[in-house]
Parts: structure tokens; sequence; C-alpha cells
């Protein structure tokens, strides 16, 4: 799996480009639990995400949000390279989406 940092700051919120081969990684993976919490965004391909009792597979345009203190782990079911963009932020925080009506 290749990282791709778009962000540079240290601590905060940081933001990553992901690209997942196909059927990485091999076998089934072990979840991880850490501080902190993210978002995934599918660009293309298959994500395969295990979060806690959930198994769901995400296709490109689809998002997830979740604590990382929830055990969880993704890879790409294939076939094909997937493409994600990542956020990962600290404990607690929390994007905030801002939208006004639309102008007609």
């Amino acid at each position: 799996m290749t990282f791709i940092p778009l962000t540079r700051r240290p601590g905060g919120l940081r933001a990553y480009k992901q690209v997942i081969p196909s059927n990485w990684p091999s076998g089934e993976p072990e979840r991880l639990v850490h501080e902190g919490y993210e978002w995934l965004y599918v660009l293309s391909g298959r994500l395969r995400l295990l979060l806690g009792e959930h198994d769901v597979i995400l296709t490109a345009g689809e998002v997830a949000e979740f604590d990382t203190r929830v055990p969880h782990r993704f890879g790409n079911p294939g076939p094909g390279t997937a493409e994600v963009l990542s956020l990962f932020g600290p404990q607690g925080e929390r994007l905030h989406v801002c939208a006004g009506p639309s102008k007609k």
C-alpha cells in the first residue's frame, strides 16, 4: 500500500491519498485500535472496511467515518487498484459541513 501525505503540519487533521493494490492484504487482517477519528472517501475501486461487527464493501463515491477506538481494518478485495482519500484527526476532532440553500 502506498501512502501519499497531502498535509505536512504536525498534529491536528492530516490528509493522505492511499493507493491499495488488489487483494491487499492477503489473509484475514488483524483489526487495530488506537486514539483518533478517521474519515475515508473511496476515489476509485473497492474498499473492504472491517469496523467493529461490520464488514462492508465501499465503492467509488462512498464515505465512512469512525472513531478509531473501534476495532477496524481495511483492505482492497479487488479487482483492480483502490484509491482512497483518508483524513485522520485527534480524538474528539470532527469535520463540520456547512451548506447554504441553493440559489435559483
